[in-house]
């Protein structure tokens, strides 16, 4: 049987708060704008991440859009190698993301690892945490994914422990949050063999 292990990618695989950070011209301006993208997400579920972005910016008091210098934010260095291990062990790999699908095509050619389907807000309409990515997934597939592999509780492991679906939280910013996930990393290193915990071949 298939075994399907699905990612979000910014700030998973993807560094979002360098790439971020540098966009705004401001460290200081991050705290603020994870406050404030929820926010427009939800306002405006059926805008591209794009113009998420830009509206986020915008209210942040910043004259810039961060979406023309996405494709070069750095990919964590731990990422390639367990992804390749992952796929040597045979599971399949999809991101759900809160992006544009010309955005995470461009993520996922930095990240060189192929991956077997990428879900994006942008053409569903539906910006995580709503689970829409998840049923979305299951309509492509026929089901949902065996594990969801993330580093944002809120968007993330909220969302795919209430559709009863095993997380790993990467839990890169060492915070604390309830519900608990399945498992939890520091960073990815040591996903593939999680992953094989989770659901042993069989």
């Amino acid at each position: 049987m298939e075994r399907w292990a699905t990612f979000d990618c910014y700030g998973t695989l993807v560094d979002w708060n360098a790439g971020l950070a540098g966009a705004l011209g401001s460290p200081e301006l991050l705290a603020r704008y994870h406050e404030v993208e929820p926010l427009v997400q939800a306002e405006s579920p059926g805008s591209s991440y794009r113009e998420v972005l830009r509206e986020t910016a915008r209210r942040l008091g910043v004259d810039a859009d961060p979406a023309e210098t996405l494709p070069g934010w750095p990919v964590f260095p731990d990422v390639r190698a367990e992804l390749e291990d992952a796929r040597s062990r045979g599971w399949r790999l999809a991101i759900l993301s809160n992006s544009d699908r010309d955005l995470i095509e461009a993520s996922i050619a930095s990240i060189g690892v192929p991956f077997d389907l990428a879900v994006v807000a942008s053409e569903i309409g539906s910006y995580k945490p709503a689970h829409r990515h998840w049923q979305s997934f299951a309509q492509e597939t026929g089901r949902y994914p065996d594990v969801h592999v993330a580093q944002s509780h809120f968007h993330d492991v909220v969302p795919a422990t209430a559709l009863g679906i095993p997380t790993v939280w990467v839990n890169r910013l060492g915070e604390r949050a309830e519900p608990a996930p399945t498992r939890e990393l520091a960073g990815l290193t040591g996903l593939a063999d999680a992953l094989e915990e989770l659901v042993p071949q069989s």
